[in-house]
């Protein structure tokens, strides 16, 4: 049986400025769950302007630094965290305290890394024994991004979501697992979140049995462990 698909959006695509705004603005409330409540010192890494960071002190008395390139967004992190470095991690990594970490966030960061698996081995380091990396990571088979290539035939790069022009890498919840265990953690939990509601999907998911069950999920929440 074949299901046909139809995006339909009554809002203009957001421009630009617009779309970096909400990832530096962006509060990830759905991933504050995802933090142990065991972790007192945090590091957030792409944490924009800080506001993820900045919700987890104001529920929790812990400790949170950040990483964030983006000059502007830095500033207005070091107003709510306790220590920013203005840098990309591979560039902060030599001034950052080995063995000090509970928790190290990447909230949608990993897939814009050239090489994610050798920063998520020097994160070990930084890594208090048996501390967590915590992750947000876009899922390539989301049922939007299908669409464009099983119905559209096209694979067009974007401002953002799961084809933006800046991701070097692509995953799906299978090999997010992968990555993980391959840099030597142990993978606690790794979930879809931000899932869609649209019936057409929900009897996709149906009419195979529940085998696509993973493409109702915007991006998969892991938590990985120091072994």
């Amino acid at each position: 049986m074949f299901v046909k698909l139809k995006v339909i959006s009554m809002k203009p695509y957001p421009t630009d400025e617009q779309i970096k705004n909400a990832y530096f603005t962006n509060k990830r409330l759905e991933m504050i769950s995802f933090i142990p409540c065991s972790c007192k010192v945090i590091l957030d890494v792409g944490c924009g302007e800080g506001n993820f960071g900045s919700q987890l002190k104001n529920e929790r008395r812990i400790i949170v630094w950040g990483i964030e390139p983006d000059e502007k967004a830095s500033i207005k992190a070091k107003l709510v965290l306790d220590q920013v470095f203005t840098d990309r991690f591979e560039q902060a990594f030599p001034d950052l305290p080995k063995d000090f970490f509970d928790c190290i966030v990447f909230n949608d960061v990993l897939e814009h890394l050239n090489d994610p698996g050798t920063v998520l081995k020097s994160c070990l380091s930084l890594l208090h024994s048996n501390g967590y990396i915590v992750s947000s990571i876009p899922n390539v088979r989301y049922i939007g991004n299908l669409y464009e290539l099983l119905v559209k035939k096209d694979w067009e790069y974007k401002q953002g979501g799961i084809l933006d022009q800046t991701h070097y890498r692509f995953f799906t919840q299978k090999s997010i697992k992968h990555l993980f265990k391959s840099c030597g953690y142990n993978v606690i939990r790794c979930e879809g979140i931000n899932p869609t509601h649209s019936m057409k999907t929900k009897l996709l998911i149906w009419i195979s049995l529940g085998h696509l069950s993973d493409i109702k999920f915007l991006q998969f929440a892991t938590i990985a462990q120091v072994p």
